[in-house]
């Protein structure tokens, strides 16, 4: 099945454009580590997910680009078709000469419905394109007005038009320090109307993949280039083919549906957080060893402690003991999961145990630990590494920046702060309490686990 992928903005346009080029730098590489036809089928997997073969030889993405200023847009377009093994259609980007200037009611209550029809014309024709259609991946940053509010509208629409497809949106969260003075405002805005309209959000932070830039990759002066080719990889290892449980010998048909159906079993909990293992810079490979066993004993304690990357977790924190009565006082910092997904690439990766994941302790109590977690596995190693493995996490790793994020809006709605701002694009102070009220629920749903 194919996805669909929308660029939002922005950010949700210079990660889509890397994202392609690491799906097709992994489907082009020779390290596959496996056999012909393994490498084939995988190789076949990816191309009808991400890819439509046009009359040119070359590979044309499967997305819609959407921005309100040209600029990054056409930088997109020939960045992809320079790279000589994939480029983007000519016919399905949409932008207009004028920005949303970060204010996301702009985005969303003027551009939305300006260029609405516009928009959907181009998402239906890349619909249509597909032999079938496993649903739509939306790429957008939190903070600022186009990628964010016209983000939410678009999402809105995809679900009206789409009611049976699966829409998953991958948030790109602001840095804690702030690029933009009402950031907490569009993230609030944009994080309540997405529970509505989409099946999950896959987050990822800009200030922990910066720590993953700085420490693991030893980067000096990190770009955004630098922090969107860390996000990329990290969703390849996620959207490359796999062999899911129970899937039989092929390679899984609907990545999305399977993505939900293993870890959104409940609609309140749509919050998705991603990790991987092992991460270094491609010249310190050769000299790098990986085994399994380690890898997952890294990657559990990465769960449990919630730390973002294998340098610096805490090893001292243990999953509470199982007691009969049900507890409320979890250990400090403990990481309580509803359900988890290991996919794991590279040699031997069959032969690999995963028991300690089925560990009722990490799950919250209503749902059996067999349910909450699933492994995806294939031989096919990704991207040059011989072993990786990556954890996909429904689970409480975002309660402090949501808390957060939502507290610091609240103090700034509390004094009227910028408000004037989003009053004149009809977004009025009701709206705001709407969705304080739906991030309050969430964060109070997650908190109880």
């Amino acid at each position: 099945m194919s996805i669909v992928t929308v660029q939002l903005g922005q950010c949700g346009n210079q990660i889509g454009q890397e994202v392609f080029g690491a799906l097709c730098s992994d489907i082009r590489g020779t390290h596959g580590l496996c056999s012909k036809k393994e490498n084939e089928s995988y190789q076949d997997s990816c191309k009808e997910r991400f890819f439509c073969e046009e009359e040119s030889a070359v590979p044309v993405a499967r997305a819609v680009l959407v921005d309100m200023e040209p600029k990054v847009i056409s930088q997109t377009l020939s960045m992809a078709a320079r790279s000589g093994h994939w480029k983007y259609s000519s016919h399905s980007h949409f932008c207009q000469k004028q920005g949303s200037g970060n204010n996301w009611a702009n985005g969303y209550s003027v551009h939305g419905p300006r260029h609405k029809e516009a928009i959907m014309n181009l998402v239906q024709k890349e619909a249509e394109k597909c032999d079938r259609l496993g649903g739509f991946f939306t790429i957008m940053s939190m903070a600022g007005g186009t990628g964010s509010g016209l983000g939410a509208f678009v999402t809105q629409c995809l679900r009206d038009a789409f009611p049976t497809s699966f829409i998953l949106n991958h948030v790109v969260w602001p840095y804690g320090t702030g690029e933009v003075i009402v950031q907490n405002y569009n993230s609030v805005l944009t994080l309540s109307h997405l529970y509505h309209s989409s099946d999950a959000l896959l987050v990822h932070e800009n200030d922990v993949i910066h720590k993953i830039c700085a420490q693991l990759m030893n980067i000096k002066q990190i770009s955004f280039r630098d922090v969107n080719q860390v996000i990329a990889h990290q969703l390849g290892s996620v959207f490359q083919p796999t062999h899911t449980a129970g899937g039989g010998s092929g390679y899984s048909r609907n990545p999305l549906g399977d993505l939900m159906e293993t870890l959104v079993p409940h609609p309140e909990f749509r919050m998705l957080g991603l990790r991987n293992i092992p991460q270094m810079p491609e010249s310190s490979l050769p000299y790098s060893t990986f085994s399994w066993p380690g890898l997952i004993k890294h990657l559990r304690q990465m769960l449990i402690a919630n730390a973002p990357m294998e340098e610096g977790i805490d090893w001292q924190v243990r999953p509470p003991h199982p007691s009969s009565i049900p507890s409320t006082n979890k250990p400090l910092h403990f990481n309580t999961s509803i359900a988890n997904l290991v996919i794991l690439r590279g040699k031997d990766v069959h032969s690999m145990d995963l028991g300690s994941f089925q560990d009722p302790s990490l799950y919250t109590s209503w749902l059996n630990p067999q349910d909450a977690f699933n492994a995806w596995k294939t031989p096919r190693a990704f991207n040059k590494y011989e072993k990786s493995a990556a954890l996909v996490s429904n689970s409480q790793f975002l309660l402090k920046p949501l808390d957060s994020i939502v507290g610091k809006a609240w103090n700034m709605f509390a004094s009227k702060a910028y408000l004037h701002q989003y009053t004149k694009f009809g977004i009025q102070e009701e709206d705001f309490l709407d969705c304080f009220t739906t991030l309050e629920q969430v964060i109070s749903s997650y908190t109880n686990l």
